[in-house]
């Protein structure tokens, strides 16, 4: 039984006087300041992260849980296309692929069933896997829970562009890429490209966009019937083609004459498309026979490269139906 107080029959022990809350409760009353950045709080999101990757890179264990960290990428390994309409759009166009990944207990679509009826008519393997395995190859990238694998692509001589051209009895129209670094860009182009005419890409083997799943994946299939040639040296393979009769036209914001009304576009052609904001180097720049910009109001500072090399081909198409 407890000792003292109510109900105890003795009385309760007397309390000393309480002691002042030192200015604890007007304390507590102020603003505690600004709030701290977020990777000063310690029960942010990004902390347990962190604190996972430095653990993971001081002892060179990873969770298991977890993708591994993306290391480079070798040239020869395959690539992957993700997403139901982006990987159906490949098999339609003949894209060459060794095995379609469908993770287990997928919603079976329209575009799902047409894809594996495709794949199974073409000897494509098929593998069932977990959506973890599908996050892993395509590096984080939304897949709808289907992926296809491409092998790594097989790039053409810069000057197999323009036999492609002759065979063809046609009057060669290439577009070359300088510095432009988005793979997406590269498949944007490769449909303008593939739309209005031309007989192939060159890309520098440099700081440059190559074939990779983002470009297929943009191209929406056309990279399957388009030759991607890729150079060593842009500004040689630039001289190579005018030695070979082939005028240079260079896109640039900078250029001196309006698209529209350059006089060469009719002719045996590379147009050279630049970077967003850089545009073209000063080597390519001067490797070109001329120099032409896209007029446009002055509150777009500049295009998309995947727009401009759109509107710069079907300028050429324009003037070559003359």
């Amino acid at each position: 039984m407890a000792a003292g107080g109510r109900g105890s029959g003795r009385p309760a022990k007397k309390k000393s006087p309480t002691k002042g809350t030192g200015g604890n409760k007007r304390r507590g009353l102020e603003g505690r300041g600004a709030t701290p950045p977020a990777h000063m709080r310690h029960w942010h999101k990004d902390k347990a992260r962190t604190e996972r990757v430095e653990r993971e890179e001081r002892t060179g264990k990873t969770s298991a849980a977890r993708p591994q960290t993306r290391t480079r990428r070798s040239e020869d390994a395959p690539e992957y296309i993700g997403g139901r309409n982006p990987v159906l759009e490949a098999l339609r166009a003949g894209v060459p692929a060794s095995a379609m990944y469908v993770a287990l207990r997928i919603d079976n679509d329209d575009r799902v069933k047409e894809a594996v009826r495709l794949a199974a008519e073409r000897g494509i393997a098929l593998l069932e896997v977990g959506r973890e395995k599908l996050d892993r190859l395509t590096e984080g990238g939304i897949h709808q829970g289907i992926a296809l694998q491409v092998p790594a692509y097989e790039y053409a001589h810069p000057d197999d562009l323009v036999s492609i051209a002759q065979e063809a009895g046609e009057v060669p129209l290439i577009v070359a890429l300088d510095s432009v670094t988005d793979p997406r860009n590269l498949g944007a182009i490769a449909r303008s490209a593939t739309a209005f005419g031309a007989h192939g890409l060159l890309v520098p083997s440099r700081r440059s966009a190559g074939v990779t799943g983002g470009a297929w994946k943009t191209s929406a299939g056309t990279l399957a019937t388009l030759t991607v040639a890729r150079a060593s040296n842009l500004t040689a393979a630039l001289r190579e083609y005018r030695e070979a009769g082939l005028f240079v036209v260079g896109l640039d914001g900078e250029g001196s004459v309006d698209l529209e009304k350059a006089n060469l576009l009719d002719g045996p052609l590379v147009v050279v498309v630049g970077s967003e904001g850089k545009g073209l180097s000063r080597l390519v720049a001067e490797s070109c026979d001329l120099v032409v910009r896209i007029p446009m109001h002055a509150a777009a500072e500049s295009l998309n490269a995947g727009v401009a090399a759109g509107i710069a081909l079907y300028e050429v198409a324009r003037h070559r139906r003359r």
